[in-house]
Parts: structure tokens; C-alpha cells; sequence
């Protein structure tokens, strides 16, 4: 039987929600291991004037516990 967790964290980016959602992945993923799905919970932008300069996520990580 394995036991599974589930963890949230926020990326952003410069270029896209995509991307957001890669690096925050990639970054967990150098100190969450057994990772085994992901959740966009939330997304929202950054807007200076009339531009879109940031996108954000928050993501919610399920990985199996080590035995």
C-alpha cells in the first residue's frame, strides 16, 4: 500500500501560464521526489498598463511517500 501527499506551491512567468506551470514542476521536483500528479488550483496575471507582464499559478503537487 503507498501513501500519497499532496503540497501547494506558486510559479510564475514572464511568458505564459504553460511555462509557469513547467518551472513550478521542474523547481519541485529537486526536493520532491515520487511525484505523481499535478492541480492548477488558481491562475491570476500581473498587468502594467495595458500589457500582461506576469503570469502566476498555484499548483497542487500529489506525491507517494518514501517507504
Amino acid at each position: 500500500m503507498s501513501v500519497a501527499k499532496v503540497t501547494e506551491i506558486s510559479a510564475s512567468s514572464t511568458s505564459s501560464f504553460e511555462d509557469a506551470i513547467r518551472q513550478g514542476i521542474a523547481r519541485a521536483a529537486n526536493t520532491i521526489h515520487g511525484m505523481q500528479a499535478a492541480w492548477v488550483k488558481e491562475q491570476s496575471v500581473v498587468i502594467s498598463g495595458d500589457s500582461v507582464t506576469e503570469w502566476r499559478v498555484n499548483l497542487k503537487i500529489t506525491f507517494v511517500l518514501d517507504e
